[in-house]
């Protein structure tokens, strides 16, 4: 589980996270949708690590995040545009992460099988293209089997065959109880891979819960219809009320 209380980030005079309060249990899948700029990867690496917030809490599976790394032997992270010494090869990289992490790389091979990785392994990571460099990314996000898989704009680059490929490899780690957070633009995307929703608008969480009661209560079939219609109402107040046991933020979405 992930447990976020009060959490704040500025970066000098902009503040970026206001207040974030949310709860994300294992074994959910969910996305982040909002505008760009509005804090959604800001959140994602304060809850890695790799930003420092400036006041609130994160408990990741019930640990405190305060300057402890052991949690993070439970996640796999694939970051948008990744950065790697462009002289390593493919192989050395993979060789070097499994050094640092310390950990046995269960799916190593089924996954540079899967995304067709066989014949990079050789080549230093500057010849790569943009799409073979994100399969990398897929590749060390989740060959050490993590509980937690976090995607940031995954299918970026990707050809159509990748790009299914990869969401099919989503769809097992969802049935396999791993808890999924991917962020996206694609709505047609998060459709296909999620089932919960995160708005955020302006470093705060204006929606949390279902798709499905997200798509009721906005009286819309699609979810880029429905984030649309929420973004139309950012003057009102969110409203808060429960769901099957977890928080629910919501805008009132009545139609006109």
């Amino acid at each position: 589980m992930i447990e976020i209380r009060n959490l704040e980030k500025s970066f000098g005079d902009l503040r970026v996270l206001k207040g974030m309060s949310i709860e994300i249990p294992k074994g959910q899948a969910t996305g982040i949708v909002g505008p760009n700029g509005t804090g959604k990867t800001t959140l994602i690496k304060t809850i890695l690590g790799l930003v420092k917030p400036g006041s609130g809490e994160i408990h990741v599976n019930g640990i405190k995040l305060n300057g402890n790394f052991e949690y993070r032997k439970d996640i796999g992270y694939m970051p948008q545009v990744a950065r790697y010494p462009e002289n390593m090869r493919v192989n050395e990289l993979l060789e070097f992460i499994k050094g640092l992490r310390d950990q046995e790389a269960v799916y190593e091979e089924e996954l540079i099988d899967q995304f067709s990785l066989r014949s990079e392994l050789e080549k230093p990571l500057r010849t790569l293209s943009g799409g073979n460099r994100q399969k990398v990314g897929a590749t060390l996000a989740m060959m050490f089997n993590p509980d937690i898989l976090f995607f940031d704009e995954p299918t970026a680059g990707l050809d159509p065959q990748s790009s299914h490929k990869f969401k099919q490899r989503v769809q097992k780690e969802k049935e396999n109880g791993k808890t999924v957070i991917i962020t996206s633009h694609i709505m047609s995307e998060l459709e296909q891979l999620v089932d919960h929703v995160i708005f955020i608008l302006d470093g705060k969480i204006r929606y949390y819960g279902s798709m499905k009661a997200l798509l009721e209560e906005s009286r819309e079939e699609r979810l880029e219809a429905a984030i649309a219609r929420m973004m139309d109402t950012t003057g009102e107040e969110p409203v808060q009320k429960e769901e099957n046991g977890s928080l629910l933020m919501t805008k009132k979405l009545e139609t006109a």
